[in-house]
Protein backbone atom coordinates (compact mmCIF):
# COMPACT_ATOMS: atom_id res chain seq x y z
CA UNK A 1 0.00 0.00 0.00
CA UNK A 2 1.33 3.46 -0.46
CA UNK A 3 2.19 6.05 1.76
CA UNK A 4 2.90 8.81 -0.04
CA UNK A 5 -0.71 10.11 -0.13
CA UNK A 6 -3.69 8.89 -1.70
CA UNK A 7 -4.41 7.94 -4.91
CA UNK A 8 -7.44 8.59 -6.96
CA UNK A 9 -9.84 5.92 -8.32
CA UNK A 10 -12.94 5.67 -9.82
CA UNK A 11 -16.37 3.77 -9.76
CA UNK A 12 -18.93 3.40 -12.50
CA UNK A 13 -20.55 6.53 -12.07
CA UNK A 14 -18.16 8.56 -9.45
CA UNK A 15 -14.69 9.72 -9.66
CA UNK A 16 -12.79 10.01 -6.46
CA UNK A 17 -10.33 12.99 -6.52
CA UNK A 18 -7.74 13.17 -3.69
CA UNK A 19 -8.67 16.22 -0.94
CA UNK A 20 -7.51 19.51 -2.33
CA UNK A 21 -8.26 22.68 -0.03
CA UNK A 22 -9.17 24.41 -3.51
CA UNK A 23 -12.52 21.86 -3.40
CA UNK A 24 -13.75 24.22 0.05
CA UNK A 25 -15.98 26.44 -1.74
CA UNK A 26 -18.05 23.99 -3.74
CA UNK A 27 -17.59 21.21 -0.92
CA UNK A 28 -19.74 24.24 1.49
CA UNK A 29 -22.39 24.22 -1.07
CA UNK A 30 -22.56 20.20 -0.81
CA UNK A 31 -22.55 20.63 3.12
CA UNK A 32 -25.04 23.66 3.10
CA UNK A 33 -28.12 21.48 4.63
CA UNK A 34 -28.27 21.52 8.21
CA UNK A 35 -30.27 17.75 7.50
CA UNK A 36 -26.51 16.61 7.04
CA UNK A 37 -26.00 17.21 10.90
CA UNK A 38 -28.56 15.59 12.69
CA UNK A 39 -27.00 12.39 13.20
CA UNK A 40 -23.07 13.71 13.57
CA UNK A 41 -23.88 17.45 15.51
CA UNK A 42 -22.82 21.00 14.15
CA UNK A 43 -23.62 22.58 11.10
CA UNK A 44 -22.49 23.47 7.87
CA UNK A 45 -19.05 24.51 7.76
CA UNK A 46 -18.28 28.24 6.08
CA UNK A 47 -15.89 27.82 2.75
CA UNK A 48 -13.00 29.47 5.08
CA UNK A 49 -13.34 26.80 7.96
CA UNK A 50 -13.38 24.24 5.08
CA UNK A 51 -10.47 25.30 3.69
CA UNK A 52 -8.71 25.67 6.92
CA UNK A 53 -9.76 21.91 8.27
CA UNK A 54 -8.95 20.32 4.69
CA UNK A 55 -4.99 22.31 4.59
CA UNK A 56 -5.04 20.18 8.29
CA UNK A 57 -6.19 17.27 6.66
CA UNK A 58 -4.03 17.66 3.52
CA UNK A 59 -0.63 18.24 5.88
CA UNK A 60 -1.36 14.85 7.91
CA UNK A 61 -1.57 12.86 10.94
CA UNK A 62 0.99 14.37 13.49
CA UNK A 63 1.17 10.59 14.53
CA UNK A 64 3.75 8.96 12.32
CA UNK A 65 2.16 5.54 12.29
CA UNK A 66 -1.19 7.35 11.05
CA UNK A 67 -2.22 7.97 7.20
CA UNK A 68 -4.83 10.26 6.77
CA UNK A 69 -6.34 10.04 3.08
CA UNK A 70 -9.18 12.04 1.89
CA UNK A 71 -11.27 11.89 -1.50
CA UNK A 72 -13.69 14.05 -2.50
CA UNK A 73 -16.41 12.46 -5.04
CA UNK A 74 -17.27 13.83 -8.64
CA UNK A 75 -20.63 12.78 -9.88
CA UNK A 76 -19.39 12.21 -13.42
CA UNK A 77 -22.56 12.86 -15.28
CA UNK A 78 -23.23 16.15 -13.14
CA UNK A 79 -19.49 17.16 -13.09
CA UNK A 80 -20.17 18.51 -9.74
CA UNK A 81 -18.91 17.73 -6.02
CA UNK A 82 -21.37 15.70 -4.18
CA UNK A 83 -19.58 14.49 -1.18
CA UNK A 84 -16.38 12.12 0.54
CA UNK A 85 -15.04 9.76 1.46
CA UNK A 86 -11.98 9.29 3.71
CA UNK A 87 -9.95 6.92 5.30
CA UNK A 88 -7.78 6.96 8.56
CA UNK A 89 -4.54 4.20 7.82
CA UNK A 90 -2.96 2.81 10.74
CA UNK A 91 -1.57 0.04 9.60
CA UNK A 92 -3.46 -3.03 8.52
CA UNK A 93 -6.64 -1.32 9.68
CA UNK A 94 -8.41 1.20 8.54
CA UNK A 95 -11.11 3.42 9.70
CA UNK A 96 -13.25 4.79 6.67
CA UNK A 97 -16.44 8.01 6.81
CA UNK A 98 -18.66 9.42 4.03
CA UNK A 99 -20.82 12.20 3.46
CA UNK A 100 -22.91 12.44 0.55
CA UNK A 101 -24.80 15.99 0.19
CA UNK A 102 -28.63 16.06 0.71
CA UNK A 103 -29.35 16.59 -3.41
CA UNK A 104 -27.91 13.10 -4.26
CA UNK A 105 -28.60 11.23 -1.77
CA UNK A 106 -30.99 8.14 -2.17
CA UNK A 107 -29.30 6.98 -5.81
CA UNK A 108 -26.98 5.28 -4.29
CA UNK A 109 -23.75 7.27 -4.52
CA UNK A 110 -22.90 6.60 -1.26
CA UNK A 111 -23.02 2.73 -1.23
CA UNK A 112 -21.10 2.60 -4.52
CA UNK A 113 -18.17 5.08 -2.87
CA UNK A 114 -17.95 3.25 -0.13
CA UNK A 115 -17.55 -0.22 -2.07
CA UNK A 116 -15.13 1.38 -4.08
CA UNK A 117 -12.94 2.93 -1.20
CA UNK A 118 -13.11 -0.30 0.19
CA UNK A 119 -11.50 -2.25 -3.02
CA UNK A 120 -9.26 0.69 -3.82
CA UNK A 121 -7.84 -0.04 -0.53
CA UNK A 122 -7.46 -3.41 -0.54
CA UNK A 123 -5.79 -3.71 -3.87
CA UNK A 124 -2.38 -2.95 -3.30
CA UNK A 125 -2.96 -5.47 -0.02
CA UNK A 126 -1.52 -4.51 3.39
CA UNK A 127 -5.42 -3.68 4.70
CA UNK A 128 -6.94 -5.98 6.60
CA UNK A 129 -9.96 -4.62 8.55
CA UNK A 130 -12.04 -2.15 7.81
CA UNK A 131 -13.49 -0.20 10.60
CA UNK A 132 -16.66 2.19 10.24
CA UNK A 133 -18.99 3.90 13.24
CA UNK A 134 -22.42 4.94 12.65
CA UNK A 135 -25.38 6.19 14.99
CA UNK A 136 -27.46 3.55 15.75
CA UNK A 137 -30.62 5.48 14.58
CA UNK A 138 -29.11 6.23 10.84
CA UNK A 139 -30.51 3.37 8.80
CA UNK A 140 -29.30 4.91 5.28
CA UNK A 141 -25.52 4.95 6.80
CA UNK A 142 -26.57 1.58 8.34
CA UNK A 143 -27.24 0.38 4.71
CA UNK A 144 -23.80 1.68 3.31
CA UNK A 145 -21.73 -0.37 5.27
CA UNK A 146 -23.32 -3.44 5.25
CA UNK A 147 -23.32 -2.82 1.13
CA UNK A 148 -19.42 -2.68 1.89
CA UNK A 149 -19.27 -5.80 3.56
CA UNK A 150 -19.33 -4.28 7.17
CA UNK A 151 -21.22 -5.64 9.88
CA UNK A 152 -22.18 -4.07 13.20
CA UNK A 153 -20.15 -5.10 16.24
CA UNK A 154 -21.35 -4.72 20.10
CA UNK A 155 -18.68 -2.54 20.60
CA UNK A 156 -19.55 1.62 20.97
CA UNK A 157 -17.75 4.93 20.39
CA UNK A 158 -19.33 8.59 21.32
CA UNK A 159 -22.80 7.31 21.01
CA UNK A 160 -22.24 5.26 17.60
CA UNK A 161 -21.63 1.39 16.41
CA UNK A 162 -18.60 -0.16 15.27
CA UNK A 163 -19.06 -1.92 12.33
CA UNK A 164 -15.97 -4.08 10.78
CA UNK A 165 -15.18 -6.41 8.36
CA UNK A 166 -11.87 -8.16 7.12
CA UNK A 167 -10.64 -8.59 3.95
CA UNK A 168 -8.62 -11.17 3.34
CA UNK A 169 -7.46 -10.19 0.11
CA UNK A 170 -9.58 -8.21 -2.09
CA UNK A 171 -13.31 -6.63 -3.01
CA UNK A 172 -15.90 -6.55 -0.32
CA UNK A 173 -14.72 -9.48 2.54
CA UNK A 174 -13.71 -11.87 -0.04
CA UNK A 175 -12.93 -12.55 -3.82
CA UNK A 176 -13.40 -9.70 -6.32
CA UNK A 177 -16.96 -9.69 -7.93
CA UNK A 178 -17.73 -8.25 -11.02
CA UNK A 179 -20.00 -5.02 -9.21
CA UNK A 180 -16.55 -4.32 -6.65
CA UNK A 181 -14.41 -2.86 -10.09
CA UNK A 182 -12.30 0.12 -9.05
CA UNK A 183 -10.22 1.57 -11.60
CA UNK A 184 -7.33 3.74 -10.35
CA UNK A 185 -6.32 6.47 -12.74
Amino acid sequence: MSTTGPQPFTTPRLDALPLDPAYAEEMAVVFADPALYVFTGGGPPDPAALRSRYERQCAGSPDLGELWWNWVLRVRSEGCLAGYVQATVRGPRVEIAWVVGTPWQGRGYASEAVKGLAAHLTSAGGVRTLVAHVHPDHAASEAVASAAGLAPTGEWEDGERRWTGTRPCRGPLGPARPDDLVRVS
